[in-house]
């Protein structure tokens, strides 16, 4: 199932799309997805990672205590 989303994009941007899509026989739709998709995951393990960080019960500890923890 998909849904239709409209916006708005710089004209360089859009051009840049469109010219990715045209030289790789992909469609601009292909391009979206996927790097909304890889920029989502990113953003949402950023997110997480500062949220661990900024947690005052969170315990910080070294490299070298990491390193043992796994076993490096």
């Amino acid at each position: 199932m998909t849904t239709l989303k409209a916006f708005r994009l710089p004209v360089a941007l859009a051009k840049r799309l469109s010219g990715l899509a045209k030289a790789t026989h992909r469609s601009e739709r292909f391009y979206v997805e996927a790097a909304l998709k890889h920029y989502l995951e990113d953003y949402a393990d950023a997110q997480i990672a500062k949220d661990r960080f900024n947690e005052p019960s969170s315990k910080v500890i070294s490299g070298k205590e990491l390193r043992a923890r796994l076993g490096l």
